[in-house]
């Protein structure tokens, strides 16, 4: 299993390139330093700053052999007689190339641009970073060389150094620009964090003063003011019960435009001094506003979601205008030209799949008259790209990448500088390296100091009781790992819960006991293995398989598996197979449901052989926003849209698969909903709401009364599925912190 650690035969603990038994000269040491990782080949442990990396053993072999001969190049035939014995029959290309993507990503390394291995094309792989060994003894570290020596050099090899020599010197001088400009743009930055923030408390905005003295955040006790050299912390009041969303300084670093937001209400935007006195609203709607670096205008967002707009108007906060935006679009962070001539924007369309390629973008606003009709250039287009944005003084433009698996619950800030043609001037910088998601990033006036926030989501499967009134106990936490863990059904017994998990890299289906604190492994592969339910009887389990989370064009299987043991076959295949409920016996009703760019399909299926009929078909440009679930007496189908948007008045729509009319429930006294789900008596149905603050389960029966069943504290309720006798609910649970860093120069 990748999480248990590896143990190493001892030759490969003593040997080394030297012969003698001896690790490069150092006896029998058995533990090597580089960097935040610390390497311990006895016991087979990668750990990075004290905490456990997980390294299957082809990985942690490899890296044992490169931190042998840090700076040498490593052929490729040299691992394979390390790693695999002439009686082993591999594809030794394929296994090697597997092995290596695997450390890199332990070691949070990029390929194009790498901190510790290098590929040598052609040839082999070679360890960049410095490395340390560990002796037993005890007397402290010792710097492994650079490059391996050997203990003598035979004379009738020395004419031949000594020839080449001056060809090696010459061709060092040549490249010695390239190698130095290299360094300084790899070179690392120093880091600070900036708030220490609990887990029930993260940070919610954050923004660094144009001066470089401040630090302004925002937490759910408040909003505070932090000298960054000092420490010196005080709080600044805000109107009512508000709590800031977005913070944009102006060049005066004594006032901010700070977008402020009650629960279930559109954000406004206000003027607020960081002295204190009197706070004064400048636009009813408005978030993310960014000042313009001459502190004339802002740039902000308006609208729901999935409609909403970019506008500019005076820092006023008079007569706004319209910019840029359609429906579909979804924005991330504004940013301002060093020069105020141009406005860059990250955005992304709004997809049916789990991915989306985002783009960072940028309009021309040196002439406002005509701001609307000027179309943007896209400067940079790739997966993988999020929200956060900034665009420093000396032209760089900051930007958040998400990470490859199995590290894709992190993501990281990257740079590129763009020339006057707004063309990249180089290949884009990674400048950091750390756990957790960037969801914020400001940077000072003088571009020394970059500020961001770095959050990390734990979404958990949580098990909660109700009793013979229907009152559900405090829910306790079941799934105990520090990965992505979503509940999406119980086995028949209600003893255990099913639910997907992204611990191995790719999302697997596991089932877990309620009484136990490890999960059992159902289904697994290089693809993802998703949306697991039991097919009416229990068992069968049913799954889709997507081999690519953003491409809308790759087919999704609908998969069968026994849930006892066996093998799985396709009973479905689309462009894109959105979700798969079943009835609960004796009824048999199955329903997977297609989407595309204009509609919503439903279909029945057997869960052996996958026939069925086409039963519904919604027709609807943004049908990404749908939530539905089937009865479990299979008689109806509950449907509800708003996944991301706040309404007045949510609705469900309830269709009836027996012939019966429509029905619609009104959602009355809450913003919006999330989800639904059927509760085991199809007589109501568990809905959560979108609130941000205010973030409730609540208990929908079909005459639309509304009961909230909890109200979940620091943490987020995201669905609730029933056991089949009702008395259990498992819930998607997320929890977050969040706290500031700063890169410095």
């Amino acid at each position: 299993m990748g999480n248990q650690a590896v143990r190493l035969p001892d030759s490969a603990i003593a040997g080394s390139a030297n012969g003698n038994g001896t690790a490069n000269g150092n006896g029998n040491a058995s533990a090597r330093k580089f960097g935040v990782f610390d390497l311990d080949l006895r016991a087979g442990e990668l750990r990075r700053n004290g905490v456990k990396i997980k390294l299957q053993e082809q990985p942690f072999l490899l890296l044992a052999q490169l931190l042998e001969r840090p700076g040498e190049v490593i052929t490729r035939e040299d691992l394979q007689r390390r790693l695999w014995p002439a009686d082993t029959f591999v594809d030794f290309d394929h296994s090697l190339n597997a092995a290596i993507r695997r450390l890199r990503d332990a070691l949070g390394d990029s390929a194009e641009n790498p901190t510790f291995v290098e590929t040598v094309a052609r040839r082999g792989y070679r360890f960049l970073a410095p490395v340390t060994v560990v002796p037993p003894n005890g007397h402290g570290p010792l710097a492994v060389p650079p490059l391996a020596t050997q203990s003598a050099t035979p004379r009738f090899r020395r004419w031949w150094i000594a020839a080449v020599t001056g060809i090696v010197l010459v061709l060092l001088g040549l490249v010695l620009g390239f190698h130095l400009a290299r360094r300084q743009a790899t070179q690392p930055l120093r880091v600070t964090r900036l708030t220490a923030n609990p887990v029930d408390d993260p940070t919610r905005t954050a923004a660094i003063s144009r001066d470089g003295r401040y630090l302004a955040f925002s937490d759910d006790t408040g909003f505070y003011l932090r000298q960054i050299d000092t420490g010196e912390t005080h709080s600044i009041a805000m109107p009512g019960d508000q709590l800031a969303t977005s913070i944009a300084w102006l060049p005066d670093s004594a006032h901010m435009v700070v977008s402020l937001a009650e629960s279930s209400h559109e954000s406004s935007l206000w003027e607020i001094s960081a002295l204190g006195g009197k706070v004064r609203k400048l636009i009813d709607e408005g978030s993310r506003a960014v000042v313009s670096p001459d502190g004339q205008m802002i740039a902000f967002i308006a609208g729901k979601p999935i409609h909403q707009r970019i506008f500019l108007a005076p820092v006023t906060g008079d007569q706004p205008r319209e910019l840029a935006g359609q429906d579909g679009d979804v924005f991330g962070d504004l940013a301002w030209s060093p020069d105020g001539k141009r406005l860059a924007y990250t955005t992304a369309k709004l997809t049916y799949g789990y991915g989306a390629k985002g783009m960072v973008a940028v309009v021309d606003v040196s002439n406002p008259s005509i701001v609307r009709s000027v179309s943007p250039t896209v400067v940079l287009s790739v997966y993988g790209l999020e929200a956060p944005l900034a665009w420093a003084s000396d032209g760089r433009i900051l930007y958040s990448l998400s990470e490859p698996r199995p590290r894709q619950a992190d993501s990281n800030l990257w740079s590129i500088r763009l020339n006057e043609r707004l063309q990249p001037e180089h290949a884009p910088i990674r400048l950091t390296n750390d756990q957790g998601a960037v969801v914020g990033v400001s940077v000072s006036a003088d571009s020394q100091r970059i500020v961001y926030i770095k959050g990390v989501p734990q979404p958990d499967v949580y098990v909660g009781r109700l009793d013979s009134s229907g009152v559900l106990s405090e829910p306790e936490r079941l799934t105990l790992d520090d990965h992505q863990d979503l509940p999406f059904d119980w086995t028949a017994d209600g003893k255990n819960i099913i639910f997907m998990s992204d611990r191995t890299g790719t999302f697997d289906i596991y089932k877990q006991s309620i009484d136990q604190t490890v999960p059992e492994l159902l289904v697994s592969g290089m693809e993802h293995s998703t949306d697991p339910r039991l097919s009416p009887d229990g068992s069968r389990l049913l799954y889709l398989v997507t081999p690519g989370w953003a491409d809308t064009n790759t087919d999704v299987a609908l998969m069968s598996v026994p849930l006892d043991g066996g093998a799985s076959h396709q009973i479905a295949k689309s462009k894109w197979i959105n979700n798969d409920q079943c009835s609960r016996a004796p009824a048999s009703v199955c329903i997977y449901s297609t989407i595309t760019d204009t509609g919503l399909t439903f279909y029945t299926f057997d869960p052996i052989t996958g026939t069925g009929v086409q039963v519904l078909q919604l027709k609807n440009d943004l049908p990404q926003m749908y939530n539905w679930t089937l009865s479990p007496d299979g008689t109806t189908l509950a449907i509800a849209k708003g996944k991301l948007e706040a309404m007045s008045e949510p609705t469900i729509r309830l269709v009836s698969l027996k012939g019966a009319p429509d029905r619609w429930l009104t959602v009355a006294g809450w913003a919006g909903i999330s989800s639904i789900d059927w509760a085991a008596d199809s007589k109501s149905i568990w809905a959560a709401t979108s609130g941000e603050k205010e973030n409730a389960l609540l208990q929908i029966d079909l005459n639309g009364k509304v009961r909230p069943v909890w109200h979940p504290r620091k943490i987020r309720v995201g669905w609730a599925i029933p056991s089949r006798d009702g008395k259990l609910l498992a819930l998607h649970v997320d929890s977050r912190s969040a706290n500031v860093w700063m890169l410095e120069k």
